[in-house]
Order: C-alpha cells, then sequence, then structure tokens
C-alpha cells in the first residue's frame, strides 16, 4: 500500500542560514557519508538518536554539526526524523520521503543503504560529465592562451612593418592586428568589454524566456539530446523506481522528482504526469505522450505498471541508462578530441598564415 506522507514533511524549506567568509556548505559527498554512517549504526542495532549523537562526535565539518546538532534536539522534542531533515536544504525531498516512508514501515536502514547507492550513482554520473569535458575544455584553454600569446606578444613586434603596406594586408591579418592593438594598447578596456559580455551572458540567462529555450534545446539538437535526455531520464526514473518500491505515494513521488530534473520541459512533463494521476489515469499512459522517453522504456513502464512492478522496472531502467550514458558520454569525449584539435589547428594556423604571408610579401618587394 502506498504511504501517506505527513504534510509537515512537506513544509516549505526556511532559506539557508549566511555562511562565514570562505566556509563550503555541506555537499553531496557530506550527504552520502552522513547516510552511509548512520545506516550502518542502525543496522548494528543503535537508536536514532545515540547514531546521531554518535555522528555529531565524529563529523568534523562545521555546518553539518550544526545540522546534526538540531536534528537531535529535533528529536529530544518528540518531531520525527524526516521533519528534521526536512528543515534542512542539504536533505532534498526525495530523501526526506524515503525517510517518511521508511519510519511508517520500519525499514530506515534499508532505505538509507539504497539513498547512499543512489548518492553514489550521482556522484559517479558527476564524475563521468567531468572526466568527458575536461580534456577538450583543456584543449581550448590551451588554444586561446596560444592565440592571446601571438595577439599580445609576437603581433606588436611586426606592426610597423605592416604599417607600411596596410591596404595590401589580408583581411585577416588587419582584423587581428586591430585586436591585437586593443589587447596591448587598451587591456583594461579589453577586460572591462569582456566583463560586460560575460554579465550580459550570465543576465540573458536568468530571464525566464531564454532558460525556457535554452531547456528545450537540450532536448532538441542532436548531440545534447543524447546527452540530456539520459540524464533527466535517469535521474526521473531513478527517483520514481526507489520511491515507488518503498511505498511512497505516486504524487509525492512526482513531486520530488521536479526537484531533481532542472529542466522546463521535463517539469512541465512531470506537471502533466501528476494531472493524470489525479484524473485517475495511469502513470504509462502519460509516458506515452513523451517525446524525450524511448518507445522501448514506455513499452517497459507499461508493462511493469499492468504486473505491479513498476518501482522496480524503473530502477532496472535506471540502471541501464546510467551504463548507456556513461558509455556514450566515453565514446563522444574520445569524438570531441580530434574534432578540438583539428578547431585548435585551424585557429592557430590561420593566425600564423596571417602573420608568414605579409613578410613573405615583403620579402618578395625588397628583392
Amino acid at each position: 500500500m502506498p504511504i501517506e506522507l505527513d504534510s509537515t514533511v512537506a513544509a516549505p524549506r526556511p532559506a539557508p542560514a549566511p555562511r562565514l567568509f570562505g566556509a563550503r556548505a555541506p555537499g553531496l559527498r557530506e550527504r552520502t557519508l552522513f547516510t552511509e554512517r548512520l545506516a550502518l549504526l542502525l543496522e548494528t542495532g543503535v537508536p536514532l538518536h545515540a547514531a546521531l549523537q554518535s555522528l555529531l562526535e565524529q563529523t568534523g565539518h562545521p555546518q553539518l554539526r550544526a545540522m546534526i546538532a538540531a536534528m537531535c534536539d529535533d528529536i529530544l522534542a518528540g518531531e520525527r526524523f524526516s521533519t528534521a531533515l526536512a528543515r534542512h536544504p542539504l536533505f532534498p525531498v526525495t530523501y526526506v520521503n524515503l525517510i517518511a516512508a521508511s519510519e511508517a514501515g520500519g525499514f530506515m536502514a534499508e532505505v538509507l543503504v539504497q539513498l547512499v547507492e543512489m548518492d553514489e550513482k550521482e556522484e559517479r554520473l558527476r564524475a563521468t560529465l567531468v572526466a568527458a569535458l575536461s580534456y577538450p575544455l583543456i584543449l581550448l584553454a590551451f588554444s586561446c592562451g596560444v592565440v592571446l600569446f601571438i595577439l599580445v606578444s609576437v603581433f606588436p613586434k611586426f606592426a610597423a612593418m605592416f604599417a607600411a603596406i596596410h591596404d595590401q594586408l589580408p583581411w585577416t591579418t588587419r582584423a587581428l592586428m586591430v585586436v591585437s592593438r586593443l589587447l596591448t594598447e587598451h587591456g583594461a578596456l579589453a577586460a572591462a568589454l569582456a566583463a560586460a559580455l560575460a554579465g550580459g551572458i550570465w543576465m540573458l540567462m536568468r530571464r525566464p524566456d531564454v532558460r525556457t529555450a535554452v531547456d528545450r534545446a537540450k532536448l532538441r539538437l542532436p548531440v545534447l539530446r543524447e546527452v540530456f535526455a539520459r540524464i533527466y531520464l535517469t535521474r526521473l526514473l531513478r527517483v520514481m523506481g526507489i520511491s515507488l518500491e518503498r511505498g511512497v505515494t505516486i504524487l509525492a513521488t512526482l513531486e520530488a522528482c521536479r526537484a531533481v530534473v532542472p529542466n522546463a520541459d521535463v517539469q512541465r512533463f512531470i506537471r502533466d504526469l501528476e494531472d493524470d494521476v489525479t484524473e485517475g489515469k495511469g502513470i504509462a499512459a502519460g509516458f506515452q505522450d513523451s517525446g524525450f522517453v524511448p518507445v522501448a522504456v514506455r513499452q517497459m513502464i507499461a508493462t511493469g505498471e499492468q504486473t505491479g512492478t513498476l518501482g522496480r522496472v524503473m530502477s532496472r531502467i535506471a540502471d541501464s541508462y546510467d551504463r548507456e550514458l556513461t558509455r556514450y558520454l566515453a565514446r563522444l569525449s574520445k569524438l570531441a578530441e580530434p574534432v578540438m584539435l583539428l578547431v585548435m589547428g585551424i585557429l592557430v594556423g590561420t593566425i600564423v598564415s596571417s602573420l608568414i604571408l605579409p613578410i613573405f610579401k615583403l620579402s618578395r618587394s625588397v628583392h
């Protein structure tokens, strides 16, 4: 039977307390370690409050210590653990809902182990994304450094020589000379323009209509779609799978899913699913109308709903897509390396040729 969650669990979260300068807020790693240690203590029979007291003594992170101390006080005051967790933004809605379900069902240690596994998979996904992007970004940074060095250190030495044949210079050389002069003679202005451009892009990305357009592009452009659709689908199905397996109601599960998938199109799809469930329709019917969910996944979800194994089916699909995403990112990274090298070669080659060709022209005119 689905477990109804108390309304206090879903109460609005307070704004996080201000941090001291230089203090880093606890993140995914700290939450995973906290959950893993708490699961171990509960599995060995330690009562919840005593387990939290033990974690308070073991934790060195000042903000996490403050959170655990507040939880201990809440437990002593007679509040449920899920209610105490809900007061801290470190613990997402999915986490709180699963703990609430485990309190009602008496299987908190097992749920904590599942939460550790879910956080570890999310951490591996992030590491995979970083690994896939790191080498292309290093190549991009290196090529930008080479270009900047040529424009600032090499081009100015030939400026006087090129001035005599300015009208005969290729347009690329003339354009690069203008950029070189801007960087060397008006460096502060160039930095201000770059900062203004970055600030303008940042402000533009904060506009709801622009963010919606970017979210839509993530699910429509060929390469981006292959990456982001897999990421969003993996997160969505993993949260739904573990929540439904543990008896969390479908509506509470879908509400939690909106918090883990930061894409306007996907969130709209989740809200449509909520409407379908409210109207008495099944989850599978809502998935049939989705454009980013593959047909095979829709069929498996429909089968899982018919056989009463929807949660387990979704968890299995999420694990499969997680592995598939890792393989796809590895292939994409290997393909990106030669492309980035080619782009870097064309860019640097264009700049070098813009420098060398006028020198050859001057040499021929002298002879």
